[in-house]
């Protein structure tokens, strides 16, 4: 067995393998707080970078303990299949994730153009309040009559316009085709 410095290779295999494995760990729990740190750089997800230092130790340190490969061949194996096993992680989990929870948000122009039901009744010159079924569940929001007609609970309304986070909406008419 030969070694780095005095230090076996499989001892440390183990020790990357513990700490990248004891920093993604960290990193999972924290991400929301240490985000603001890695803004800038973009190209840079530490969660694919310690994933890869862990695939990387785990399979040296296996490779280390069960053949008789040299130093620099395992290293070189556990490189390439640590890069697919990285690739593989972020193209199946986490761009779905984030795509997911992108999904999830909506601005208030997104609500334009959408029809919701009005759960509490809109006065002429008042608020009520109407409620938007989307795929992520329901949103509830203020909203006031855009032409100023009284509008009753269980309408069905159409949002024209949002200003200052209440919806403008407009009584949806149904439209019976017509053979012509």
């Amino acid at each position: 067995m030969e070694f780095l410095n005095g230090v076996p290779m499989d001892t440390i295999y183990l020790y990357g393998l513990l700490i990248a494995g004891g920093l993604t760990l960290v990193y999972v729990l924290f991400s929301d707080l240490l985000d603001g740190i890695f803004d800038g750089l973009d190209m840079f997800n530490p969660v694919l970078l310690f994933s890869f230092i862990t695939f990387l130790s785990a399979g040296g340190f296996i490779l280390e303990k069960l053949t008789s490969l040299s130093h620099l061949v395992i290293l070189l194996i556990n490189s390439g299949l640590s890069a697919i096993l990285v690739t593989l992680l972020n193209v199946f989990v986490l761009l779905p994730i984030r795509k997911a929870e992108v999904s999830l948000t909506y601005t208030e122009s997104d609500l334009r153009g959408r029809v919701g039901k009005v759960i509490t009744a809109i006065p002429t010159d008042g608020f009520g309040e109407v409620m938007i079924d989307s795929i992520s569940g329901r949103i509830s929001k203020p909203a006031k009559s855009f032409d100023g007609a009284e509008i009753s609970n269980g309408h069905d309304v159409l949002i024209v316009d949002t200003a200052n986070g209440v919806l403008q909406v407009a009584v949806k008419e149904k439209i019976e085709n017509e053979w012509i």
